[in-house]
């Protein structure tokens, strides 16, 4: 991919995950998304249990996976689908920082033989 490219792309990319970019500043922001939305919809068990084909258990064990980490996406897309939901997910810089920001700093890194730091040179945010 040209350089040209690379930035549109990453523009654009920033852009649509500025979302996600808010999200991940706040502490474990989706701990617990699965249950949370589940019991705010007033989705009982037995309701997502059977959507799913699963025993109650199974939902259980589903949104404790989820808290541990331990879960898989593809876990979680059928809770989601059993609740009428859609998982969306997103990959972004910590700190709220923007794809950008990555590039700026790993060229201040190379020009400055300096090793890998969450504050180093450059470290102003790049939009938000």
């Amino acid at each position: 991919m040209r350089e040209k490219d690379r930035k549109l792309e990453r523009m654009r990319l920033d852009e649509e995950m500025k979302p996600f970019r808010v999200a991940v500043r706040e502490a474990n922001p989706t701990d617990g998304l699965l249950r949370a939305v589940r019991q705010t919809v007033g989705i009982p068990l037995a309701e997502v249990a059977a959507n799913m084909g699963v025993v109650m258990s199974t939902v259980t064990d589903l949104e404790r996976r989820e808290l541990e980490g331990t879960i898989t996406l593809r876990s979680m897309a059928r809770l989601a689908e059993a609740m009428g939901c859609k998982v969306v997910y997103g990959v972004v810089p910590k700190k709220g920082r923007t794809l950008g920001y990555l590039v700026e700093e790993r060229l201040w890194r190379k020009v400055l033989g300096a090793g890998n730091s969450d504050d180093g040179p450059g470290t102003r945010d790049v939009g938000t």
